[in-house]
């Protein structure tokens, strides 16, 4: 059984883990010893609903910290990654971004990734070798949270709706160029033909109509207005603890799902408690819903109606269902709205994938000799094919890659940054549009997913096969 030991005071944010049944924080090591102390772990589970300050004095206090945490959050990326801008010559499906090269994740000083894949994992974790970009990435601001967007998104939305998206505390903190094409282009499966929908624009509550009115049916065309509509969130409305500066009318589902597709926007999941366990959530990508049968990180909910409902209870308000009675909580009815919405992004199609044929494998007349070695590397060595089945490529199930076998859990920026735990597989098909990867986007280009896996799942490929396996990824 666990063993919990009390130290005195704890701050109320400060991470803990768990390692042979004791719990312990990075910063709590005594000088010299290289031990960690033993701490006890919160029992947080509900967050504060009476909130005792003013929003003026929230607003001016965290306005005043932003520069900060911006700094350390900038700080942590440049010692995880190089975050330059380094183009590759393919291009996102609507062919206005270049698809990232290169992996970006930084290696302790005298490692390469060939060494380090020669490593066992107990052998990785006895020497702290594992790659803090493989590690959880924790939220710019861990222990507030929330969702936050980039500017790209906050500005259109500004323009289009004059509805504030950029909070006062926070801001995005990815580079543009490693994050998904703005704005999307947007498929249907009903309508192939026309290929992208969106004629090159964000769908707002104020374009949607003009842009899809003869591709939709009735039904489709109210799910599509539910899914811009803002409804009020945590971070987002008209309470005292908000984090924009004005009262805000919330924020819609297609806020962080531009397009049907993902802008990068990030949060916390909702399902992990306390407050310093819980990871990033990286927005996914909503195309190709149809054909999913679970839905959520970690809920494993069996149908997209049950995930439409919920969200409204989960990351909308962290889980918590009396904040959100607090704050207006939007419930939609099973039967109508939530049947609607359902339908409509069911309706959102994969971008269309020339290479592939009706199986979802290469075309031999059509693929390159690299792309075709990299399908053998997917479907036999890199054992890729075990999670990711064609022609969809995932398997919808959760799997847990073990990733305490590389490493000790530790309080990294305010996080504690505990293996992951079973999550979803997540769907390949237009995989070269969804920067960054993993659950919280850790992993910045499919060259570090490739490393990531080649290392975890000790797959031993070599650096041709590795090159290769990228190269039919950004065919999928």
């Amino acid at each position: 059984m666990m063993r919990l030991l009390k130290l005195g005071t704890v701050s109320r944010y400060a991470c803990l883990s768990v390692m042979s049944g004791i719990c312990f924080t990075a910063e709590a090591q005594s000088p010299g010893s290289g031990q960690p102390k033993p701490v006890d772990l919160p029992d947080q589970t509900y967050m504060p609903v009476v909130i005792d300050e003013d929003f003026q004095t929230t607003f001016q206090a965290d306005k005043q910290q932003k520069p900060d945490v911006m700094d350390k959050q900038g700080q942590l990326l440049k010692q995880r990654y190089e975050l330059a801008d380094n183009p590759s010559d393919v291009m996102m499906s609507a062919g206005r971004k270049p698809v990232q090269q290169g992996a970006r994740v930084k290696l302790p000083d005298g490692l390469s990734w060939s060494d380090l894949a020669d490593m066992k994992p107990e052998e990785i974790k006895q020497k702290n070798l594992f790659p803090m970009g493989f590690r959880p990435l924790p939220h710019t601001k861990h222990p507030t949270g929330g969702q936050v967007f980039p500017q790209d998104q906050i500005d259109a939305i500004a323009e289009a709706e004059s509805r504030d998206l950029e909070r006062f505390d926070v801001e995005f903190d990815l580079p543009t160029h490693l994050t998904p094409e703005f704005p999307p282009p947007v498929f249907l499966t009903t309508r192939p033909d026309l290929g992208d929908v969106s004629q090159g624009k964000v769908l707002t509550i104020k374009n949607y109509y003009s842009l899809l009115k003869g591709c939709l049916t009735p039904v489709q065309m109210e799910g599509m207005r539910l899914l811009l509509t803002p409804f009020p969130q945590q971070q987002f409305n008209q309470t005292e603890d908000r984090k924009v500066e004005e009262p805000s009318l919330g924020v819609s589902c297609l806020d962080c799902h531009t397009n049907g597709h993902t802008n990068a926007a990030f949060h916390l999941n909702p399902d992990t408690r306390p407050q310093e366990a819980r990871f990033r959530l990286d927005t996914v990508s909503l195309r190709g819903l149809f054909n999913q049968q679970i839905h959520g990180s970690k809920r494993s909910l069996r149908s997209v109606e049950d995930f439409t409902e919920f969200e409204q209870r989960t990351a909308y308000f962290d889980g918590d269902h009396v904040i959100a009675a607090k704050k207006g909580l939007h419930l939609p009815k099973r039967s109508e709205a939530v049947a609607m919405m359902a339908q409509m992004q069911n309706m959102l199609d994969f971008p269309p994938a020339p290479k592939l044929d009706e199986f979802g494998k290469l075309d031999p007349e059509k693929a390159t000799e690299l792309e075709l070695k990299g399908q053998q590397v997917f479907f036999g060595k890199g054992r890729c094919v075990e999670c990711h089945e064609p022609p969809f490529y995932l398997d919808n199930k959760m799997h847990d890659l073990h990733l305490e076998r590389f490493y000790e859990p530790e309080m990294i920026g305010s996080q504690y940054n505990i293996a992951d735990g079973p999550i979803k597989t997540f769907t390949l098909r237009g995989i070269k549009d969804s920067p960054p990867y993993h659950h919280d986007g850790r992993l910045l280009t499919l060259e570090d997913t490739v490393e990531f896996f080649n290392v975890v799942t000790q797959l031993k490929l070599t650096d041709d096969e590795k090159t290769s396996l990228v190269a039919f990824l950004r065919c999928l």
